[in-house]
């Protein structure tokens, strides 16, 4: 199924990470993602790579895989990619296809276009990033 620039607006706008993103950033967000559709078993992020694209799931499901142990379940509204994304490092955990998944990506030069030309763009991925660091830090299995 192919999204409407309206449609991926939504979608990537009920993504805790660009919480507080107006409408001009989220259009500019929605502009440039792309839908890519993942078949079961498919590894979408391969850790220890150097990351291209971030990622937000709007069907399906994923495993995340660190050094053979998983650690999350990810789903719809859930993203990932990111910090590879930002830092430029390697990935730090693997994101496989855990059923037939879409995902919207958006592609590193992309995102930081995005983000160079929205401030709240900026603002809000600084607070999301934020709030899984808090998570992380005061969560009682750390």
């Amino acid at each position: 199924m192919t999204l409407t620039r309206d449609r991926k607006a939504e979608l990537m706008a009920a993504t805790r990470l660009f919480d507080g993103v107006d409408e001009a950033g989220m259009a500019s967000i929605a502009e440039v993602a792309v839908e890519i559709d993942f078949p079961v078993d498919h590894v979408i992020a391969r850790q220890g790579e150097i990351g291209s694209g971030f990622f937000v799931i709007t069907t399906g499901g994923a495993q995340v895989v660190r050094d053979g142990r998983r650690i999350a379940d990810l789903g719809p509204g859930d993203f990932f990619g990111e910090l590879s994304v930002l830092d430029g490092k390697p990935r730090v955990a693997q994101v496989t296809a855990a059923e037939p998944t879409t995902c919207l990506a958006l592609s590193t030069w992309d995102f930081e276009a995005v983000v160079q030309a929205q401030p709240l763009v900026a603002l809000a991925i600084l607070r999301g990033l934020a709030g899984r660091l808090r998570e992380l830090t005061e969560a009682d299995r750390h």
